[in-house]
């Protein structure tokens, strides 16, 4: 497991954990679902980023698949309860 620094996915990193910690204070601030589903989503693309960086994505080619589409899934379907609505999810 090297760690192999590249900007882009530096920045794409440091982007995931802003969103991941601003959505939790909102989260905690008024409890709607949509925001932690938001916030949820980006710490898994920031697992993704992170497995990047120490170039592990060979090894874990399968799994970040997965990890992937479920940070889509969480997004879409925050926007999917935004359109519709229903913001209190989890409480």
């Amino acid at each position: 497991m090297n760690f192999n620094w590249d900007t882009q996915t530096g920045i794409n990193l440091a982007l995931c954990i802003a969103i991941v910690a601003i959505g939790f204070v909102a989260w905690r601030r008024n409890r709607s679902g949509v925001i932690l589903l938001v916030a949820v989503a980006f710490g898994l693309f920031g697992i993704s980023h992170l497995a990047s960086l120490f170039s592990v994505t060979g090894d874990l080619s399968t799994p970040l698949i997965f990890i992937r589409i479920t940070g889509y899934l969480l997004v879409t379907l925050a926007v999917l309860l935004e359109a519709y609505g229903k913001k209190s999810v989890v409480s």
